[in-house]
């Protein structure tokens, strides 16, 4: 058995019926050209031909002694975990949308390998999609992204490629723990791995400390206590509400050549003006600005397992109305952020961040602390391949990330890049937040204030 990190095992202690704790993502194909009437139903067949799982794809979840573990599970059933379906008719985006809002919304079996793979046909405009849902302590983002383009392939002709589940790891195959000795072994590995988070603490507590002086002098330091109350910082429900859409990523790179910042400065400030736009309609707009957690990967290997993620806060600046300025307060606050963490180590960076947002960690898991809120809403930037990518002969056409809402932060904004689009995915609670989908066309709106402003229009 292998022992879970204690970051791969929060996403297990945070769940419960109205907050599932997976991640997805949904990938847009089209048919190849000489695709036949059999197409489909061929290359299901062949999918389910492959019925015994490579690790971690062969893992459940098992708990000793307080601890959880994976271990290879002996009664593996693939009907369980690959489901074949078509879309009612017309097939339209909205339809498909609607499909993965009703899948996203279950919880998964921890009885068994926690991980789903659904092939969905009748996508108008010949068309086909793939919606695969793994559990958030299996994978992060990035891990789960890398697993999900090696079943792509540069090569259109390449045919009969193996599904996911069935690929090699990359990395050595992690051997089975079968008795007490190994057992305590595993334990003792896992105490060894506490230790050395815990020897990062003087430098953690220091930088602390010099965080304490400096929130009182710098007007662009994002507190961990700064982030208003909002309607999206409400108690949510299990029912989601899934909206996407592509934007050519010229658009955003040119806006950021123009103002001198990140694509993903961009990207922050247009979701700031989404934002605050959604909240007028909805009459809710906070006077304060609202405040976004942006994972940021610590990942600095191929691996594919396990959770490597910090986070920054970011200034959204809703509360204004320019878009320059809204921009200009994005950009000082994310400079910030990144300039602290640069003077410290993977490991110092996660108990930093670990230990700061312990508050509102508990608030998210107990609601007892309605008031200890480090942030509004999560943005997630995942970058993706560059090249265009096929799968059994289709080409991929989007793809488009699928996340976690959590109690009194109901909204999940996560994007991905795909050769020249950024492929935005939008997850909320769909009774918290009413229309929530009207965020694509604000999104939209944001975009252009930004071109305007930096005479792109």
């Amino acid at each position: 058995m292998k022992a879970l990190s204690p970051a791969d095992q929060l996403f297990l202690w945070m769940e419960k019926r109205q907050q599932p704790m997976h991640v997805a993502g949904l990938q847009l194909f089209d048919y190849p050209e000489d695709a036949g009437p059999r197409y489909i139903r061929d290359l299901v067949e062949h999918l389910r031909s492959f019925t015994e799982p490579a690790p971690p794809f062969n893992k459940r979840l098992v708990s000793r002694f307080g601890q959880y573990f994976w271990e290879t599970d002996k009664q593996f059933d693939l009907e369980h975990h690959f489901r074949h379906r078509a879309l009612p008719k017309p097939g339209r985006i909205r339809e498909l949308l609607s499909y993965v809002s009703a899948a996203h919304s279950n919880l998964m079996d921890r009885e068994r390998p926690m991980w789903e793979v659904h092939l969905i046909e009748g996508v108008q405009g010949r068309r086909f999609a793939l919606y695969t849902k793994v559990h958030h302590s299996l994978f992060d983002g990035i891990a789960a992204m890398r697993m999900g383009s090696r079943a792509l392939s540069e090569d259109a002709d390449m045919r009969d490629v193996p599904p996911i589940w069935a690929m090699a790891p990359r990395k050595k195959p992690v051997r089975l723990l079968r008795n007490p000795v190994e057992m305590a072994t595993g334990m003792a590995r896992f105490t060894a791995t506490m230790s050395k988070q815990l020897a990062t603490m003087p430098a953690v507590l220091g930088e602390i400390a010099k965080v304490s002086r400096k929130s009182t002098r710098d007007p662009n330091f994002v507190s961990f206590f700064q982030a208003p109350p909002s309607i999206i910082n409400s108690k949510i429900t299990g029912s989601r509400r899934f909206a996407a859409q592509s934007w050519p990523m010229a658009r955003y790179k040119a806006v950021a050549n123009t103002f001198g910042c990140t694509l993903n400065d961009v990207v922050l400030a247009v979701c700031g003006s989404a934002l605050r736009n959604y909240l007028i309609s909805q009459q809710a707009l906070p006077d304060k600005p609202l405040i976004a957690m942006v994972p940021v990967s610590l990942r600095r290997d191929d691996s594919s397992e396990g959770n490597q993620i910090a986070m920054i806060l970011a200034n959204l600046g809703t509360e204004v109305a320019d878009p320059t300025l809204r921009l200009e307060r994005v950009m000082a606050s994310v400079k910030e952020a990144k300039a602290r963490y640069k003077q410290m180590s993977p490991a110092e960076i996660l108990n930093y961040t670990a230990l700061m947002m312990a508050p509102a960690g508990i608030n998210l898991a107990t609601g007892l602390a309605s008031g200890l809120r480090a942030f509004n809403v999560i943005i997630s930037n995942v970058p993706g391949p560059k090249e265009p990518l096929y799968w059994n002969g289709a080409r991929l056409t989007g793809q488009y990330p699928v996340s976690i809402p959590v109690d009194q932060v109901a909204l999940n904004i996560t994007l991905t890049s795909y050769v020249d689009s950024l492929e935005f995915g939008l997850t909320a609670c769909r009774r918290t937040l009413p229309s929530m989908q009207r965020l694509l066309d604000y999104l939209e709106n944001g975009l252009r204030e930004l071109e305007v402003a930096g005479g792109l229009r």
